[in-house]
């Protein structure tokens, strides 16, 4: 089966790479900042399934293909924080959530056209509440040169430089990442695709 991440994000690919998987990659080219929504949540869920479309319109299906496509920001003191693009930015960020707790939500939309062509969709919600050390002036500007909480939702990731800054997290950790790997198999599941056939080097017969 073809399997689509319709992401440019490394953190998902490595973390479907590390899981078995071979994820083709398309990138969506959706303009985020455009997007609009009342709630963090209902946030997340439309702008997955928008990065979705945006794929989907140029794809050619002639075989049995799954395609997930995320995006995650940060619910935290109520409002969106998604990435901040500027070390500046990330620092102001950082100021605020020291010490403090936010959510981080993730919209997974999953696609499956199978082997006739009919095409089943569904997108959920994974969320994570996550819990930052209380990091001094120079942590945040040492963090900050780094570049990497810039390019990231919520200004932190745990799979690089700011693995040691979450001190505590309540939820599916791959969440954090970018990808609940929990929620994309029962997903994938729930439209008829076992999780182990998408592995390319396991043989069952």
């Amino acid at each position: 089966m073809r399997f689509i991440l319709a992401s440019k994000s490394p953190a998902r690919k490595e973390a479907l790479r590390r899981a078995g998987l071979r994820p083709e990659v398309l990138v969506s080219g959706v303009d985020e900042s455009q997007v609009s929504a009342d709630k963090p949540a209902d946030l997340a869920l439309k702008l997955a399934d928008l990065k979705a479309e945006a794929v989907i319109e140029r794809l050619q299906i002639s075989a049995p293909t799954a395609l997930v496509a995320c995006d995650s920001l940060l619910e935290f003191a109520g409002k969106i924080h998604g990435k901040p693009g500027s070390a500046d930015h990330a620092i102001q960020r950082w100021y605020l959530m020291r010490g403090q707790s936010g959510v981080l939500h993730t919209g997974h939309h999953v696609s499956v056209w199978d082997a006739d062509g009919r095409h089943t969709r569904m997108t959920r919600l994974a969320s994570t509440k996550v819990t930052f050390a209380d990091l001094s002036d120079a942590e945040i500007a040492a963090y900050a040169a780094t570049g990497e909480p810039e390019r990231v939702a919520g200004a932190f990731t745990t799979d690089g430089y700011g693995g040691p800054f979450v001190t505590r997290m309540e939820g599916d950790p791959h969440n954090v990442v970018g990808l609940s790997l929990p929620l994309l198999r029962q997903m994938l599941l729930d439209l008829g695709v076992q999780w182990h056939t998408l592995w390319p080097k396991v043989s069952l017969g």
